[in-house]
């Protein structure tokens, strides 16, 4: 009866289409890229919810530097303020970015600070790499969480020790990159694939009626910048960025085990194959049983132990012979119908994989 119900449940499922996506989706031009950054600097305004200076002394020296830039001689005084904290800021820098330009920043605590929420960012350099300063981060704190404490307890949601600042940074240094000086532009496929590649480069040549690109390997294509005719290579990036391809995706399943997601793409396929999955509960209880000697009489109570043990099989779900060139949606289909729970449905995507029935890239997280 279960696997006439997963039988029918088969054919009420199809492949979807795929779909033509803009090249700017699917590739990264060679140059246009941003450039990561750090910072190391001071939290202040905290509501008692700062570092403990006795297991943070970084925070107490960093905080003497910037009193001692401001004019503040603090030298030999002892302070234990709980108002501030040490933080890492991070932050990219876009391509192209310009000097007087803002960008957002993430602000996390090093120390043992309880909370970020309601602080100030005292001004902080970022650097990149290059040990270069770029920017400069400042401003108030918008922490991703809560948190409350009583004398006997807590309560914590989300992370309050982590935050961002949106538009926390200016830019101070650009990055030279002369963009107009380049005569060939490569594009670099987030997903290599000989296929999507090659439908790239047929899709580009089509538009500018000529051949002005060619692919080098699965994962780049280059461009003659002269032979498009256009006036930049700014100018033919923002044409070809535009120009719609239909990508080729691999076949790959990924599961994630903690939530029980199963996400799958169209393509994936199994071969003729036959599954039975159940299981077996084990249950032990123990009962002892206490006797009692008689009234006046000389004896000691005697405990007896008892266990009542039990072994139950649940239903499980027998599928004969599922069709070759069947879909991995359809099978998950069926299993839905039948009321399989996500996790049994994983351990069955496993068997089949390690049976080879299961034509597809398989990631488990």
């Amino acid at each position: 009866m279960l696997f006439a119900i997963f039988v029918a449940f088969l054919g009420c499922s199809g492949a979807a289409l795929a779909s033509d996506v803009r090249i700017k989706d699917l590739v990264e031009f060679d140059g246009v890229r941003g450039n990561d950054l750090i910072g190391y600097g001071l939290v202040v305004g905290l509501n008692g919810t700062g570092d403990g200076i006795r297991n943070a002394p970084f925070t107490e020296e960093i905080m003497s530097n910037i009193l001692e830039r401001l004019g503040v001689n603090v030298s030999g005084e002892q302070y234990r303020p709980k108002n501030v904290a040490a933080v890492f800021v991070t932050a990219e820098l876009p391509a192209f970015a310009r000097a007087g330009g803002t960008i957002d920043v993430n602000v996390s605590a090093i120390g043992d600070a309880k909370s970020l929420m309601g602080g100030t960012l005292i001004m902080t350099p970022l650097n990149a790499a290059d040990g270069q300063i770029y920017a400069v981060a400042q401003g108030t704190i918008i922490a991703g969480g809560a948190a409350a404490e009583g004398e006997a307890g807590g309560v914590v949601k989300g992370v309050p020790t982590a935050g961002v600042i949106p538009s926390g940074a200016r830019v101070e240094r650009e990055i030279e990159f002369e963009l107009s000086s380049l005569t060939t532009l490569r594009l670099a496929l987030r997903e290599a694939d000989f296929t999507t590649a090659g439908r790239i480069e047929k899709a580009i040549n089509r538009n500018f009626g000529k051949r002005v690109a060619s692919m080098l390997d699965s994962g780049t294509v280059q461009i003659s910048v002269e032979a498009t005719g256009r006036r930049s290579t700014a100018h033919a990036i923002g044409e070809i960025e535009n120009i719609l391809v239909r990508p080729e995706r691999r076949a790959r399943v990924v599961v994630d085990q903690r939530s029980g997601t199963i996400v799958m793409g169209e393509d994936v396929r199994i071969s003729r194959v036959a599954v039975s999955q159940g299981g077996l509960t084990l249950r032990i209880q123990e009962a002892p049983l206490a006797i009692q000697p008689n009234p006046f009489s000389e004896g000691e109570t005697v405990v007896v132990p008892r266990t009542n043990a039990a072994i139950e099989e649940e239903p499980g779900i027998s599928l004969a012979e599922v069709p070759d060139g069947t879909t991995l949606s359809e099978v998950i289909a069926g299993l839905n119908a039948l009321g399989v729970k996500p996790r049994d449905m994983i351990d069955i995507l496993k068997s089949i994989k390690a049976a080879g029935a299961l034509h597809a890239e398989f990631v488990v997280h």
